[in-house]
């Protein structure tokens, strides 16, 4: 159980400061501790409240505009992954998505081709960041990547991000409850999962708060390099 706290204060703070990487950290820890039926749920209800409280810190600042596009196509197809996350392979699916962020990354690191945002991003985006995310329990350098082109100050990016993976959490959540047997325990557990995200996402809003635009950006796709090359060998 300690071990489970702070493993979930440690993801909060990772994608506290930079939007993602929190489901990629503590799945793995989840998977051992309750098998993999329970955790994709169970990290499903830790990130919902923890995106509540990025929301939060970050609220004043949410460019409301293109969260709205990303969700138009997120919202339907997390219903969809959600309803066949359990019926198919996860492995090529995650490798995907590390070879495609990791592309991303690489080109817009430097300066190789200049992403800009549009209505096609942010829609194309969403309903694939979506599906993804109710396959294989969370697609946040998917959905970071784009973000990522808005050009949003560090604790905006953060934040509008966190409102979109909100959305899609509480989605998730919905149809996990309803097609899957969750008892007294997992709430319990997700419950105090949640609080340790909370503590861990104040943490990271104080470093957003001091960091440079450019430096943030740099950090965030270094992170995103990373992180999809996890992907790509462990799938």
């Amino acid at each position: 159980m300690a071990l489970l706290v702070m493993g979930a204060l440690v993801a909060a703070a990772v994608s506290g400061s930079a939007g993602f990487g929190g489901a990629l950290l503590l799945l793995p820890l989840l998977t051992t501790v309750v098998g993999a039926e329970q955790a994709v749920p169970l990290l499903t209800v830790a990130q919902l409240v923890g995106n509540i409280s990025r929301v939060g810190f970050g609220f004043r600042c949410i460019a409301w505009r293109p969260v709205g596009l990303f969700l138009i196509g997120a919202v339907p197809s997390s219903v969809a992954g959600s309803l066949l996350f359990v019926s198919l392979p996860p492995g090529i699916l995650t490798r995907s998505i590390g070879v495609g962020v990791l592309a991303f990354a690489m080109l817009k690191y430097f300066r190789i081709l200049t992403f800009s945002a549009s209505n096609g991003l942010l829609l194309g985006g969403g309903a694939l960041t979506g599906v993804l995310s109710g396959l294989i329990g969370s697609a946040g350098p998917l959905g970071a990547a784009v973000f990522l082109s808005l050009g949003l100050t560090p604790v905006a990016y953060v934040a509008s991000e966190a409102t979109t993976a909100l959305t899609m959490h509480a989605v998730k959540t919905i149809v996990y409850g309803a097609t899957l047997s969750l008892d007294a325990g997992f709430w319990s557990l997700a419950a105090l999962l949640g609080a340790s995200m909370v503590v861990g996402t104040w943490i990271a809003n104080r470093y957003l708060r001091r960091v440079s635009a450019k430096g943030f950006e740099r950090y965030v796709l270094i992170l995103l390099a990373a992180v999809s090359v996890y992907l790509i060998v462990v799938g």
